[in-house]
């Protein structure tokens, strides 16, 4: 309790709000914070969330942590039961079916708009698995669906720069997906998140968190181990190990290889084809210093890639960019940024800001 008052207080500090500032903010009064700042009143996890809202940081919620213990622990599938409207497979069918429908949508609608749509069917389901009653092969479906969205919302958040709240989603999905049992679904909110901080934070426990969920996902099917290895491999990249990004691309090729119409994969790994793994390798490349490495592999994926989806073309324009940036072909670099910012302008987003941003530093100046 102390440590976290501490965090608490020292995050107020480092804004350079006072007291009574964060008071307004949070709607609790000056007296209670003040207590709780103290360590003379326990922080509730609401108070938690009210200052990682008004301060756009996250507060406590210590990521890598929280992975060795989803993985060393033997959490049962603990199904709510509650007293209200009995939930069937109608409308356990009726919530997989919105998840699929915004999961697509996120392929072709920006996360401004998006986000506030996914954040409703998310607290929707969330009081539904609350409130709601039903067998428990219901309830897993339940927890299940509301895992995904939370991944879906985190992802969503992310890609608009909201970090901190993206951390609080996927970390709030890996808890219904432990309830669910969903071991896969658990990883792929620790693996997500680790993509988040070896972007925005140390690719060092980026790369800590994208190797637990690899373990850590004792059922995984071929592809969607191929995602989360692929998430060690951009973290490799990150801190600069060579080998490991090296050894973990070469597992993502053996593992996809593995995948078979005869094995059902979960439908959130309906994106990964062999163009998503070549932009992977073509980044690590160019964060390992190979960029003339990059230019085929990103080249060939972008050739293939559908128009419609504006964002990830935008972003693999700009990685594409920057390889010709760093190998000399300074008007090539120019010329497929241009086209990355006409895609960019469909679909606005906070990743495609960011990249343009880094290539136009190995630009001339204009």
């Amino acid at each position: 309790m102390s440590e976290l008052s501490d965090a608490l207080r020292a995050a107020r500090e480092a804004a350079g709000f006072s007291l009574s500032r964060m008071a307004q903010l949070t709607h609790y009064s000056k007296p209670y914070l003040s207590l709780i700042e103290t360590g003379k009143r326990r922080p509730l996890p609401e108070v938690v969330a009210a200052y990682e809202q008004a301060l756009g940081v996250p507060i406590g919620g210590d990521a890598v942590r929280r992975a060795h213990e989803w993985l060393v622990s033997d959490s049962p599938t603990a199904v709510q039961r509650r007293s209200g409207r009995r939930v069937g497979e109608s409308l356990a069918d009726a919530l997989d079916a919105r998840v699929v429908e915004l999961r697509h949508l996120d392929d072709v609608v920006g996360s401004a708009d998006l986000l506030p749509a996914v954040r409703q069917e998310l607290e929707e389901a969330q009081s539904l698995v609350r409130n709601g009653s039903y067998v428990e092969p219901i309830g897993r479906r339940l927890l299940t669906a509301t895992g995904e969205l939370a991944q879906l919302a985190g992802w969503v958040a992310s890609d608009a720069g909201r970090y901190a709240d993206a951390q609080r989603l996927y970390l709030g999905g890996v808890s219904a997906a432990e309830e669910a049992g969903n071991d896969s679904l658990a990883a792929q909110l620790f693996s997500s998140l680790s993509y988040q901080i070896a972007n925005v934070a140390d690719p060092r426990d980026a790369l800590l968190l994208a190797r637990t969920a690899v373990t850590g996902a004792r059922r995984a099917t071929p592809v969607v181990r191929t995602l989360l290895l692929e998430r060690v491999a951009w973290a490799s990249a990150k801190t600069k190990d060579r080998d490991g990004t090296l050894c973990a691309l070469d597992a993502v090729d053996d593992t996809y290889e593995q995948r078979s119409t005869g094995i059902e994969e979960p439908e959130w790994v309906y994106w990964l084809n062999r163009a998503e793994i070549d932009v992977m390798a073509g980044r690590c490349m160019i964060q390992l210093g190979a960029p003339d490495k990059a230019e085929p592999l990103l080249s060939g994926a972008v050739a293939t890639y559908p128009e419609g989806h504006s964002r990830e073309v935008a972003l693999y324009l700009s990685w594409l960019a920057e390889s010709y940036a760093r190998t000399g072909a300074l008007d090539a670099a120019t010329a497929t940024l241009e086209r990355a910012r006409g895609y960019a302008a469909r679909m606005p987003s906070t990743r495609t800001d960011d990249r343009f941003d880094a290539v136009e530093k190995l630009l001339p100046p204009r």
